[in-house]
């Protein structure tokens, strides 16, 4: 049975179909933080209005976040108001025909690791699963063939902007966040990455609870 849920994850989903309005959106996700109309319509290669008429049916979708700042270097009229700023949006967005509750199945598995005290089996399963991933030899590709969006931070330092398992990850911290951990590692081991990059707990809000360091 399609719920209202499904119906506006549809919806969502949906507004993606247009190609500039698709375009608009990888120009934010792939930002290093909230990112301006002005420099979505510059990458596009179109107008601000239109980059902002697109980038505004995105938030009404929820794809996309809001928010306000002033932006440095910033010069001519309205040049002291703050920016309208925009970035992914936290909530996802699935569709299943027929449905299915892969979600609900995951969140009974992780509750029962943590009851089980499985969490070290979890851990070797996730290193061995990173180890036979494709590899590459751009340790930034192969972070983002996995879906952590990584940015770098310094030379030495790359933080992974989006967790794949993030739900899960608020739900059962201790046990997806070590998962995580344990999966990143043998990313690298399986890749040969991992002399000269390591992975390391460092939890903050807004990211993964895992980032690199150069060794």
């Amino acid at each position: 049975m399609t719920t209202s849920e499904d119906l506006h994850d549809l919806d969502a989903l949906a507004s993606l179909t247009d190609r500039v309005r698709r375009q608009a959106y990888r120009v934010v996700a792939d930002g290093a933080g909230p990112v301006g109309r002005d420099e979505v319509a510059e990458a596009l290669g179109v107008g601000r209005t239109l980059a902002a008429f697109h980038l505004d049916k995105l938030v009404t979708a929820g794809l996309l976040e809001v928010s306000y700042a002033r932006r440095s270097g910033r010069t001519g009229p309205g040049a002291g108001r703050p920016a309208k700023l925009y970035q992914v949006a936290a909530a996802e967005h699935a569709v299943s025909v027929p449905p299915r509750s892969y979600r609900a199945a995951a969140e009974l598995l992780a509750e029962a690791l943590e009851q089980a005290g499985a969490e070290e089996t979890l851990y070797r399963v996730a290193a061995r699963h990173g180890r036979g991933a494709p590899a590459s030899s751009d340790v930034t590709a192969l972070l983002a063939g996995q879906g952590y969006a990584p940015v770098a931070d310094g030379p030495d330092r790359i933080e992974l902007r989006n967790c794949p398992f993030h739900l899960l990850a608020e739900q059962f911290p201790p046990v997806i966040c070590g998962m995580n951990h344990a999966l990143v590692s043998g990313l690298l081991s399986g890749a040969g990455l991992d002399e000269t990059w390591a992975a390391r707990m460092d939890a903050a809000p807004g990211r993964c609870c895992v980032t690199l360091s150069k060794k």
